[in-house]
C-alpha cells in the first residue's frame, strides 16, 4: 500500500474484465461488487459515479478503482448512474438518485460520490466514512495539488447515510457543470440559500425515472431520465421571473449629492 502509479492508456473493458471479473477466474462479482470472505469488512460502502459519455474513463477508473477497494477489504459495489437524453447535465441530482437506487441493493451505510475521471495517487486515501463528511480529492494535480479554494467540496467525498439524509443530499437545482458541491458545502453549516432550500430542494424532491438498469461484470449501470425535473426547474424559473417583472430599484440612496438635471 502506499504510492500508486497512474496508468492513463485506455484499456479495453473486455480486457479488464477477464482479469478482474469472477466469470473469468478474477474477484469482482457482477454488478461491480466484492467483499472479503476471510474476515468482516470495516465498511458496507456504495461509490457513486455521476455520467454521461465517458466511457474510455470508466474504463480506466474501474481497472484502477477495484485492486484499491479491495485491498481495503471493504464490502462495496461500483454503480455508474449515467443521465439519458440531451438535457444539461446534473451532477447533484445524479448523485441523489445514486444514494436512493444503492439503497435498492443493500444496506449501505457508507457513500462515496466520485467524479469519474478522477484516480487516487495512494491507496492509503481510504475509502471509508469517518465520524464526518470527508473531501477525498483535495490534491488534484491540475491544482498543483492545492485546494482552489477552502469551501471546495468536489471531485471526491465521502458521506454516511446519517449525515447525507441529514443535509437532504445535493441540491437538484444545479443544471450544468457546477455550483452543486458548493452549495453542498453550504449546506454542512445551513448558510445563505441553499440552507433556505435544503428542507425542500434533494432527496425529498426527485422527479426521475429509470430507463435501464444492468449489472455489467464490473460495474452497475443505472440510466435515468431526469427530463421532468428540468421542465418543472424551467417552469419555475419562468414564474418567478413573471412576479418580479415589475420590480425597480431605486439608486438615489447610492448617489452622491443631489441628483440635478444637466
Amino acid at each position: 500500500m502506499g504510492r500508486l502509479r497512474v496508468d492513463k492508456s485506455v484499456p479495453k473493458m473486455e480486457d479488464t474484465e477477464r482479469k478482474m471479473s469472477r466469470d473469468f477466474r478474477g474477484w469482482v462479482d457482477k454488478g461491480g461488487q466484492w467483499k472479503p470472505t476471510e474476515c468482516k469488512a470495516r465498511v458496507k460502502m456504495a461509490l457513486i459515479i455521476p455520467y454521461r459519455n465517458r466511457f474510455q474513463q470508466l474504463s480506466i477508473f474501474v481497472r484502477h478503482m477495484h485492486p484499491i477497494l479491495k485491498r481495503q477489504n471493504l464490502d462495496y459495489r461500483i454503480f455508474v448512474i449515467e443521465q439519458s437524453g440531451d438535457t444539461s447535465f446534473n451532477r447533484g441530482m445524479l448523485l441523489n438518485i445514486g444514494f436512493k437506487e444503492a439503497l435498492r441493493f443493500n444496506n449501505y451505510k457508507c457513500f462515496i460520490f466520485h467524479d469519474v475521471d478522477l484516480m487516487p495517487e495512494n491507496d492509503r486515501n481510504k475509502y471509508s466514512c469517518p465520524s464526518s463528511p470527508r473531501h477525498l480529492s483535495v490534491a488534484v494535480d491540475t491544482f498543483n495539488y492545492r485546494l482552489p479554494y477552502e469551501q471546495i467540496f468536489g471531485g471526491a467525498g465521502s458521506f454516511s447515510r446519517e449525515h447525507f439524509e441529514l443535509i437532504n443530499g445535493f441540491s437538484n437545482k444545479f443544471w450544468g457543470w457546477g455550483g452543486e458541491d458548493d452549495d453542498l458545502y453550504n449546506r454542512f453549516d445551513k448558510l445563505m440559500d441553499s440552507a433556505q432550500r435544503m428542507d425542500n430542494d434533494g432527496l425529498n424532491s426527485l422527479k426521475y425515472a429509470v430507463e435501464n438498469l444492468t449489472e455489467h461484470r464490473l460495474y452497475t449501470l443505472v440510466t435515468v431520465d431526469v427530463k421532468e425535473a428540468m421542465l418543472q426547474d424551467q417552469a419555475e424559473s419562468f414564474l418567478q421571473d413573471e412576479s418580479t417583472s415589475g420590480f425597480f430599484y431605486d439608486i438615489t440612496t447610492e448617489s452622491n449629492g443631489d441628483m440635478t438635471d444637466n
